[in-house]
């Protein structure tokens, strides 16, 4: 199976969980070994936003601001490449052919972003659609979608499936900006919409959700 794997800089950069990110080496390793094809996409997390919010201070336009959290995103990417010695790229793909001719090497992929205007999720659907994925992981902070912002509604309720139609409604914000922080940004649903890619929203503080995704096991929320 050919599967990319998001994961929310909100598991494993904030603040940085040592013990996490050796969890997602020991998974990723695991599922090359059982011949799974693996790109990883990593989020910038906190520190991100962090640099986002100085570059805003300084006055800097919106492409720069996204700029700064695509390196901060690269870092935590090479952390985690670092991790896999020779099972993974030799440095973190800048582009998405870098990425392809990676993967079709045989190794495990593991990037940042790579481009202003395009979060992580966006890039982690381009790839899956690119490399014509049979699956999209999304590692975050919750169990999965809810019907609204469970960090703001104590009634919020979890979804276990959501169709592409649905999805739009689900999510507050409708348009990209530097450090957008919700489940999927809109840039990556207009992606998996188009491509019809099977998703699975899972809770990252659990590295075995992931596996357990990949499997077919209940768990999360399903988009397809």
């Amino acid at each position: 199976m050919r599967v990319v794997i998001r994961i929310g800089g909100s598991v494993i950069a904030s603040p940085v969980n040592s013990a996490l990110i050796r969890k997602y080496s020991a998974l990723l390793i695991s599922l090359k070994e059982r011949n799974h094809q693996i790109i990883v996409v990593v989020g910038g997390g906190l520190l991100a936003r962090d640099f986002i919010s100085t570059a805003k201070d300084l006055g800097l336009a919106e492409e720069a601001r996204d700029d700064v959290a695509i390196s901060v995103s690269r870092l935590y990417a090479q952390l985690l490449l670092k991790t896999l010695g020779s099972l993974g790229c030799e440095c973190v793909p800048y582009t998405i052919n870098e990425a392809l001719k990676c993967l079709n090497e045989g190794r495990i992929v593991v990037m940042g972003g790579f481009r202003p205007g395009m979060t992580t999720d966006a890039v982690a659907a381009l790839l899956a659609k690119q490399a014509d994925a049979d699956l999209l992981v999304k590692a975050t902070d919750q169990e999965g979608i809810y019907d609204k912002d469970p960090k703001k509604h104590s009634d919020a309720i979890k979804l276990d499936y959501v169709d592409f139609e649905q999805i739009s409604h689900v999510f507050e914000q409708a348009e990209h900006q530097a450090g957008i922080h919700q489940i999927l940004d809109p840039e990556a649903v207009k992606i998996l919409k188009e491509s019809r890619l099977k998703v699975v929203v899972v809770n990252g503080f659990r590295s075995e959700n992931v596996m357990a995704a990949i499997e077919g096991k209940r768990v999360g929320t399903v988009i397809e």
